[in-house]
């Protein structure tokens, strides 16, 4: 009879520590992990688009679906053979999308890829950084001030250690392999050495020194998202000496990598410190996304940007040990992520045509390839190619979930312009284009523990006004979250 009652006090243990995770307790603090609710239930009804074009209405629900395909526990897995251990791809996807569409699940994927108890940012040592930029985001769409208060912590602490192991005084500029590019084939000699047959960039000593534009790109953001961490946080020293640090690293990105006569921003210093005057899309577009450059500046960049008829190569031209029957697998291909950040920095500047070409594109790519977002892409034929590395064709992963969020980046911020802060939702959406494309509504928008139906009303060139439960209001005031369905109705005229 005792063994029987331990069993069953087990089994009521194990019930309420499952019950716990579920409901985002921390069994061992029986504090809440988050400051919003689980929506577990409903999580698998998905958001839907429609509009007049067919092509994008699907393309969207298809990335959804891969978004929750690739997280069919608490982690965001990176696509379809791939785990979930890239501290890159699980900011992304959550800066992207995923913040917004599974909360629970993405704190959770953000405390994956950390260390030391959520105090330190983890795995390879270049893209921590990026965390910074995809925890404020999250804190941004969910309000939640534990998540802050922690991140904080493990923000500070990441890049005090990173300033001491990383950072360069003689360009004032931090050292390592560009954002997402860890395979030798980003690379041009003397950082790609023949003599070490490895795919992994480290592997290349050369490789150690090299300072990348996508890379303080993030770095510079990350301080700037520091400052206003410890600006809520009521660090009002450490808000001032972040900010200072950021206003260095921007000086110093301009000076060392922005070509001020061409109107082009270049690929990275090396140890020998020459210059790779490559285009690298992923850098450029953070540049311009984050204000390295003025909005004047980027309008002289972007004309002067090589595209392809499937989008923008991840980086342009082709290395020497390349060609077009041999492209790199991160060289001049096409990467849908960086395509849909490329997107949305051209949509920032007005550069509508580039927008719309990059948005369909994306769509149709997947539509083509057995309905399905792919990690990579050929540039010349727009066939699932997961590019040359090492004398061999590597493989390109099915459904990857960053080509998937990047679609989604696109149609929540851009055509929809929609922005968070902890009081709320605004929308800034591109008329022209809701007009073009035929927009009628988004519904079933998680957003929180409720639904957002929003509906477009209306033919015009500007949003006048924003309805909430059929009331009137600013279209400056944010739409705080509710329990329940929240009607929307954006007003055109």
């Amino acid at each position: 009879e005792f063994a029987l009652n331990l069993k069953k006090m087990k089994r009521l243990t194990l019930t309420i520590l499952m019950s716990a995770v579920f409901l985002g307790i921390d069994a061992r603090t029986n504090e809440s992990v988050f400051e919003y609710g689980n929506n577990q239930k409903d999580a698998q009804e998905f958001p839907v688009l429609k509009s007049g074009k067919s092509n994008l209405d699907k393309a969207f629900t298809l990335a959804v679906e891969t978004l929750f395909k690739n997280t069919p526990d608490s982690l965001i897995k990176a696509g379809g053979t791939y785990g979930g251990e890239w501290t890159r791809d699980v900011s992304i996807n959550s800066w992207n999308a995923a913040a917004l569409l599974m909360p629970e699940k993405t704190a959770h994927s953000l405390w994956s890829v950390t260390t030391d108890n959520r105090t330190f940012i983890g795995h390879q040592y270049w893209d921590h950084i990026i965390w910074v930029t995809g925890a404020y985001d999250f804190y941004q769409k969910t309000g939640d001030r534990s998540f802050l208060r922690q991140a904080y912590v493990a923000s500070a602490n990441t890049m005090k250690k990173l300033e001491t192991e990383e950072f360069d005084s003689k360009y004032g500029m931090f050292m390592g392999p560009s954002v997402f590019n860890d395979g030798i084939a980003g690379y041009e000699e003397p950082i790609y050495e023949a003599k070490h047959k490895s795919s992994y960039v480290l592997d290349h000593p050369n490789s150690k020194p090299i300072k990348c534009l996508s890379t303080n790109c993030i770095y510079y953001n990350a301080y700037l998202v520091l400052a206003e961490m410890a600006a809520i946080e009521g660090d009002k020293a450490a808000k001032k000496a972040y900010t200072k640090k950021a206003e260095n690293l921007k000086a110093a990105i301009r000076k060392n990598l922005f070509d001020t006569k061409a109107n082009k921003l270049n690929y990275l210093i090396d140890g020998k410190g020459d210059v790779h005057t490559h285009q690298e899309a992923l850098g450029v577009s953070f540049a311009i996304l984050f204000d390295v450059v003025s909005d004047a500046e980027a309008k002289k960049i972007i004309p002067n940007i090589h595209s392809t008829k499937y989008g923008i190569p991840s980086i342009y031209p082709h290395f020497k040990r390349f060609d077009k029957e041999h492209p790199g697998r991160h060289n001049v291909i096409i990467w849908p992520f960086v395509s849909a950040f490329w997107a949305d920095a051209a949509h920032s500047q007005g550069f509508k045509d580039i927008f719309s070409f990059e948005l369909q594109n994306l769509a149709d790519l997947a539509l083509n390839s057995n309905n399905c977002f792919y990690e990579i892409y050929n540039s010349e034929t727009g066939a699932v190619d997961g590019g040359w590395q090492l004398d061999h064709q590597w493989n390109s992963v099915h459904d990857q979930t960053w080509s998937a969020t990047g679609y989604i980046r696109m149609i929540f911020n851009n055509l929809f312009g929609m922005r968070f802060t902890p009081e709320g939702l605004t929308f800034n959406p591109d008329v022209e284009l809701l007009n073009e494309y035929g927009v009628e509504k988004l519904s079933n928008l998680r957003y929180l523990n409720g639904r957002l139906n929003i509906v477009i009303s209306g033919k015009g060139t500007k949003l006048a006004a924003v309805k909430v439960n059929g009331k009137t209001q600013s279209v400056k005031k944010p739409i705080a979250p509710a329990d329940g369905i929240t009607q929307i109705e954006l007003i055109i005229k």
